[in-house]
């Protein structure tokens, strides 16, 4: 068995401080002690359960499970990937544009999956949907830069260099490969449906909310 955790974009520094990927994870990690504090009641209620959504119920929670995680390892392995990929798209897109393109991209994701299985009473959260359109615009975007890994192979593991459209494009089939099954974490799920959602939107749109002249450091 092996994988990979990709740690940065070893290619390039973005110019400013990437603060508004930075306040999305600390706000997934401010809503992740509220579950904690509130348990399984405040996950039934903030959790998207689709059949309640396509009955015209609680369409906020589209928007409020993104913020949301079923465990410690899912929170860190989706934070991880956000700090991993997120810094070099917030400077391409800038600090307005930027958020606006992580909300519809966790939004889309999320519509996927619910459109997907219309009657699931399962609880849908997870901020892997609009990480998954980060990962679409960072392909689309910069598909020749170095990413910074940490590779496992049994119990062989040691830093590496993957491009990026080896890396995420990797990562996507495995999400094609698996779509319309749900990982169940605790109460709640994530579909790899909400993933190839979020990347197809993310890849898509990412020109449209980039600015006309990005700069980076060297």
């Amino acid at each position: 068995m092996g994988g990979f955790i990709p740690l940065g974009d070893a290619s390039r520094r973005p110019v400013r401080m990437p603060v508004i990927t930075l306040l999305i994870i600390l706000l997934n990690i401010f809503v992740f002690v509220l579950e904690l504090m509130g348990g399984e009641p405040f996950v039934m209620h903030w959790a998207a359960i689709p059949e309640q959504v396509i009955s015209g119920h609680r369409w906020i929670t589209v928007l409020t499970a993104m913020f949301m995680h079923g465990g410690w390892s899912h929170i860190i392995g989706n934070m991880i990937y956000l700090w991993a990929f997120g810094p070099e798209i917030e400077d391409a897109m800038g600090r307005v544009r930027y958020p606006v393109f992580y909300l519809l991209g966790g939004i889309v994701a999320m519509l996927a999956q619910i459109i997907a299985s219309p009657h699931s009473t399962i609880p849908n959260l997870g901020a892997s949907g609009a990480i998954a359109a980060v990962m679409g615009a960072f392909i689309v975007t910069y598909p020749r830069d170095q990413i910074r890994s940490i590779l496992l192979i049994l119990v062989f593991v040691t830093i590496t260099f993957i491009p990026a459209v080896v890396l995420i494009g990797f990562w996507f089939l495995i999400q094609l490969f698996n779509a319309g099954a749900v990982a169940h974490v605790q109460t709640g799920g994530v579909a790899y449906l909400a993933h190839v959602g979020g990347f197809i939107f993310g890849a898509a749109t990412c020109r449209l909310f980039e600015r006309a002249q990005p700069r980076f450091a060297s």
